[in-house]
């Protein structure tokens, strides 16, 4: 390495990236490296499980390596990657349907729900989170499992920021009437 070039663990991700994006495969795995733990926990939110956390985060990586010349930068790095972290969740739970059968959302839950500690309430509510609808789900997740703000989840879903904001109000409604058909409420 030349002194003109910093060691890869000062460089700042827009460098890396920009190497990234010329070939330079040591600065995309230092750029996996220092995000992958970002990717596995959205990862583990959106689907509950370690394993298929880690199957998505390795997903998420692959795609990131095809999909990194085509980065703009016209936003957070970090938004980006919860976007493709998000479809990639998606893509495995989409799976996961095909492959199991249909149970309704009611059933579904007391099965999850047997599945949980009665001492982990957090858990019975993610668990919950993860019975909405598509759109609902990545709204509660985004806001209140990843902490962005309104604006920050309608980038990351591609939609308007009322959007998200009406998503979370349908979220609350419904997650209310699973939790009391439940008992958990």
């Amino acid at each position: 390495m030349t002194a003109m070039m910093l060691d890869d663990s000062e460089a700042s991700d827009a460098e890396l990236i920009g190497r990234a994006r010329g070939g330079d495969r040591g600065a995309f795995g230092k750029l996996v490296e220092r995000h992958y733990g970002f990717v596995y926990r959205a990862a583990y939110r959106w689907c509950g499980r370690k394993a298929d956390a880690e199957d998505i985060a390795q997903d998420v990586c692959v795609r990131l390596g095809r999909a990194i010349r085509d980065y703009q930068g016209n936003g957070a790095f970090t938004t980006w990657l919860y976007a493709i972290t998000l479809n990639a969740s998606r893509d495995m739970m989409r799976k996961r349907a095909r492959d199991t059968a249909k149970v309704d959302a009611y059933g579904a839950y007391a099965s999850i729900a047997g599945e949980v500690p009665a001492d982990d309430p957090a858990e019975a509510l993610w668990k919950t989170v993860r019975l909405l609808p598509d759109k609902q789900r990545d709204a509660v997740l985004l806001v209140y499992g990843e902490g962005l703000n309104h604006a920050a989840a309608a980038e990351v879903m591609a939609i308007s920021e009322t959007t998200v904001s009406w998503h979370i109000h349908e979220a609350k409604k419904r997650l209310k009437m699973l939790m009391r058909s439940a008992g958990e409420v």
